[in-house]
């Protein structure tokens, strides 16, 4: 009976959080999944390293009542969210403003020290109150500058400067890596041609219209099969450049290493195999010199023979992940909130 009684209590207290965060710009993915790993105890402190619009952190806060968090984010409109949540949580909420690689500077000028946090989580790539202000440059379906800035206060690079200045080899290889366009050459083509007769992409639909009529005969979907824009996959690989978002991911990554304690838990969301790879590979070991090794272990060449102390290098990981499989959303999540669809979540615990 009592068995009973406390899942029913806690399926209620769900409904309930996420009644109050429904109304958020942005829904937080894998909210209680990402709660339970990191699991908030009493004096904990959690490093939020992508505050958002705050659910993930509001949702730690609520979990109890003595539980400290600091707030990273470089996006200036998050960060004004969390020193306003900080006046909720007097005391309880720390805001920092910058990327992955100025935290310790800014935990140092706090005076905080390496090994002192009890989780940590990320939530990568782009939130819905970037992807939903047209001012922002992000979304395919809503008209704007383009942009793509996280932080215009300190960014100077916008997509617009890359389309106008990267070169075609360039242009190709960002549109191939980081967005995993099948028709890059295609595009970066396109954008050469359209300098020459003195077109200039100022504005998201000025991209993707170039986009639309290179791939347009083509039928994309995305994984829920709803029609999918051609131009998603340059986006996404325009937004990852100009922002540098997979050696954030992986410098980020490195840093959670000497801020947790040991037994800390490190959670992450990754939206797209880019991040998720850089993840699996930081926590299977397969790293070098501090950096994601591009390939898996199980393309190592069999035929040559490595030195023992870059094979134990290579095979050495300070991380256990807790589960077996990467943990993804269940159908009424995704029903509820489709932004939801690509999400990953891992959970690992620091060993060494």
């Amino acid at each position: 009976m009592k068995v009973l009684l406390s899942r029913l209590l806690t399926k209620l207290r769900i409904k309930y959080y996420r009644r109050q965060l429904s109304n958020r710009p942005h829904q937080p993915v894998l909210l209680e999944e990402a709660i339970n790993y990191l699991s908030p105890q009493k004096d904990h402190c959690i490093l939020d390293m992508t505050f958002g619009a705050g659910g993930h952190t509001e949702r730690i806060l609520q979990e109890n009542d003595s539980t400290v968090v600091y707030c990273l984010d470089r996006d200036p409109t998050a960060f004004v969210m969390a020193k306003k949540l900080s006046e909720r949580y007097p005391n309880r909420v720390v805001p920092l403003k910058g990327k992955f690689s100025d935290l310790p500077i800014l935990l140092k000028n706090l005076d905080k020290k390496m090994n002192s946090f009890d989780g940590i989580l990320f939530d990568f790539g782009a939130s819905s109150m970037q992807f939903d202000t047209p001012s922002r440059g992000f979304s395919i379906s809503k008209n704007g500058p383009l942009d793509m800035r996280m932080d215009p206060e300190e960014q100077t690079i916008t997509a617009a400067d890359v389309l106008a200045k990267a070169d075609q080899s360039d242009l190709y290889k960002i549109f191939k890596v980081y967005g995993e366009e099948k028709q890059s050459k295609k595009i970066a083509n396109a954008v050469i041609e359209a300098r020459y007769l003195f077109k200039e992409f100022k504005t998201t639909h000025d991209f993707c219209e170039l986009v639309q009529n290179i791939c347009g005969n083509e039928m994309r979907s995305d994984m829920l099969q709803r029609p999918a824009h051609p131009a998603t996959k340059v986006f996404q690989a325009l937004r990852i450049f100009v922002n540098n978002e997979l050696n954030e991911i992986n410098h980020g990554i490195v840093l959670a290493r000497h801020y947790l304690k040991l037994g800390g838990i490190m959670v992450t969301l990754a939206f797209h195999s880019l991040e998720d790879t850089i993840v699996k590979r930081h926590i299977q070991g397969n790293v070098n010199e501090n950096t994601a090794n591009t390939l898996p272990l199980k393309y190592v060449n069999p035929m040559q023979i490595y030195d023992k102390d870059f094979m134990d290098t290579m095979n050495l990981t300070c991380w256990h992940q807790i589960h077996k499989h990467v943990i993804t959303p269940s159908v009424e999540e995704v029903e509820i909130n489709p932004r939801s669809r690509s999400a990953r979540l891992r959970a690992a615990i620091r060993i060494k």
